[in-house]
């Protein structure tokens, strides 16, 4: 095998990572000459590399103190940089000009642009409103908002003034969201009257009543027209419209006050596929400097830029997509299906913005490729140098794809980290080749490992992705959860003093990663675990199948695979198509991962964020609701997994 992009000599020394390099060597008179050299240094030296992050990302802060690490052998336990004072907000708002920060768009074509200096003022003006209100630090900001501008200024000033943040997309039904921001007691709630997606206006303002009533915390409701003109607001308990919401509140100067480096600045939340969400909670600092140096170093995103991510504001990726701002790049927004009003609307935008930067998932990529879409055949993508897609595993066949269909020289990574590091814990990096179906190399600052169930280091066959030293990002804590049990049962309690991330992976001879699907959802049949991602990548070779997913079934003493297929629109499960399914998973895996029941259904379960949801089908096919069932995007797939349903597709 053969790498499938390699960049050019040109492309490495212009590189941000070159550069850091370069002041990592003259600074400490080091020899780092690649990636691997470099990702060394980051985990045997940790104080210096996080040092020379903060310096040379240039953290604004009031203090950053003596002491980079304390109790660095304990997790959780460490302490990064106890001394420091920073206001998170002002790091987000270094840029204040008239070039552009954020590019909004809609699906009916409607464009707004809010400059880096707008995007300033706009953020001064909700923080004064907010501490008028009685928000201040500690309280909770929570949001139910599409993915427009106002999201974005409102995160940044809840954090401005030491507020902290959490939101739920506006594509949750109430009991969902009140499962989760309702657990943090929020004193403000910032919404919108409605969104679009597929070419629907979806009107929000029921459905904010209905939190405002459940939410018995709330003290203000404040309203963003977005597809109304002045929504009426009347029947909303404490509800004030955007506009007069900030109308007393001038464009002046922000006064950021310090804080410590851990202050809470985000509450993020879990999936809920065990029981009640929980409320992961993220630190001003960590989050800051991983991010700073994700997007400078692993991805090259540089001053000036554009970032593209297509992404809700109920998932991780938003808040990460947020940081560019900090990078002095600036930020396109989406409110809309990715698919809509074409399959390949997202790259459309992409072209048609000259986009830098973009971020896709493989399921988006996996539909343009069964759909026949050729790209580059009618879009312009020379301003696009790199792209990520990420949210599951990516196969090499979706790499094969981007290179083909959208652009040859393209920096291609398929990072994987999530929620709890809000960050990458293996990832990408513009200096080094890209190998299809492979993730590049674990990220700088994480010393990452593959250990069995016994908790012993493996260097060959797949186990347990960990990480096996602290991080700045780590979770500060979950809330709620005073004792701290909870967040060490989350992460630490299953391998002690290591990082269990929870994903089935495997390291590669050339020093990357492949990542088989949560350790949760791998199927352990005929006495072997099986990642269901692989199954689900040999599945794009059978143009015949839009999606599937694989569960097993506990059945006359043991287990079996059940594989669950929705036909693409004019296509039906037959005979033929099964066994070309089993040849595909037989001849590309193994006999062992071929499933016993191949089975056609309507609808496959997909959480907010278009993952497939195993545990809620896990659970139906055994008899049990699943705990998950307010997070899911299409919660009515489920009546096609009830066991009188499944009792008649069997025979």
């Amino acid at each position: 095998m053969q790498p499938i992009w390699q960049p050019s000599p040109e492309r490495i020394a212009g590189s941000e990572i070159t550069a850091f390099v370069a002041e990592i060597n003259r600074r400490w008179g080091m020899q780092i000459r690649d990636y691997p050299s470099l990702h060394r240094f980051s985990v045997e030296e940790p104080e210096r590399f996080w040092t020379a992050i903060w310096d040379y990302f240039s953290v604004i802060a009031r203090k950053r103190g003596d002491e980079v690490l304390v109790d660095g052998d304990k997790m959780p336990g460490a302490r990064w940089f106890p001394g420091a004072q920073l206001n998170f907000a002002q790091n987000m708002l270094r840029r204040r000009d008239g070039e552009t920060a954020i590019i909004a768009l809609r699906e009916d074509g409607k464009r707004r642009t809010l400059s880096f200096a707008g995007l300033y003022d706009l953020v001064s003006r909700i923080a004064q409103a907010m501490t008028a209100s009685g928000v201040g630090a500690g309280d909770r900001v929570a949001a139910y908002m599409p993915n427009i501008p106002e999201a974005i200024a409102g995160m940044i000033a809840t954090t401005c003034i030491g507020a902290i943040w959490s939101c739920c997309a506006p594509e949750f039904g109430v009991p969902a969201t009140v499962d989760r921001i309702g657990q943090v007691r929020p004193k403000l709630l910032l919404t919108a009257d409605g969104y679009l997606y597929g070419g629907k206006q979806f009107n929000l303002i029921e459905k904010v009543r209905a939190l405002a009533q459940a939410l018995p915390s709330l003290e203000t409701v404040v309203v963003v027209e977005n597809i109304q003109s002045r929504p009426a607001v009347d029947t909303i308990p404490s509800a004030v419209r955007f506009e007069d919401f900030i109308a007393p509140f001038p464009e002046r100067e922000i006064a950021f006050d310090s804080f410590p480096f851990n202050h809470p600045v985000f509450i993020l939340f879990s999936s809920g596929t065990t029981g009640v969400p929980k409320c992961i909670l993220h630190g001003a600092g960590g989050i800051l400097i991983e991010n700073l140096k994700s997007l400078g170093l692993q991805f090259d995103v540089k001053y000036g830029d554009r970032v593209y991510w297509w992404t809700t504001t109920g998932w991780v990726v938003w808040n990460l997509m947020a940081f560019s701002l900090a990078r002095g790049a600036s930020i396109v927004l989406y409110d809309g299906s990715p698919f809509y009003p074409t399959e390949d609307a997202i790259l459309r935008h992409t072209a048609e913005e000259r986009a830098t930067f973009i971020r896709l998932t493989p399921k988006y990529v996996e539909t343009l490729m069964k759909s026949g879409i050729v790209p580059a055949k009618h879009l312009d993508f020379s301003a696009l140098r790199t792209m990520i897609v990420s949210s599951s595993p990516f196969g090499s066949d979706g790499y094969e794809y981007i290179y083909d269909s959208v652009k040859r020289d393209i920096h291609l990574g398929s990072p994987s980290g999530g929620t709890d590091p809000l960050g990458s814990l293996v990832s990408a990096n513009p200096i080094s080749p890209v190998w299809p179906g492979e993730i590049q190399g674990p990220a700088l600052g994480f010393n990452i490992g593959i250990f069995d169930e016994a908790g012993q280091p493996i260097k060959e066959g797949a186990g347990e992705l960990v990480v096996m030293q602290p991080f700045p990002s780590m979770p500060i804590a979950f809330w709620n959860d005073p004792d701290g049990n909870k967040y060490r049962d989350a992460y630490f309690n299953y391998f002690p003093n290591v990082w269990r991330h929870g994903d089935w992976a495997q390291l590669t001879e050339r020093g990357g990663a492949v990542i088989f699907g949560r350790s949760d959802a791998t199927l352990n049949a005929r006495g072997i675990r099986i990642g269901t991602a692989e199954i689900y990548r040999k599945l794009g070779a059978i143009v015949e199948v839009a999606d599937s997913v694989a569960v097993s079934q506990e059945w006359n003493g043991d287990t079996r695979i059940i594989l669950f297929v929705k036909m693409r629109e004019g296509k039906r499960l037959d005979v033929e198509i099964s066994d070309r399914i089993r040849k595909q998973i037989r001849e590309s895996l193994s006999p062992r991962h071929v499933p016993d029941k191949i089975i056609s259904v309507p609808e496959i379960p997909l959480t907010s964020t278009g993952k497939i949801s195993e545990a809620a089908v896990q659970a139906m096919i055994h008899g049990r609701r699943p705990t998950n069932e307010g997070a899911l995007a299409n919660p009515d797939a489920l009546k096609y997994f009830t066991l009188e349903v499944l009792a008649e597709l069997m025979h």
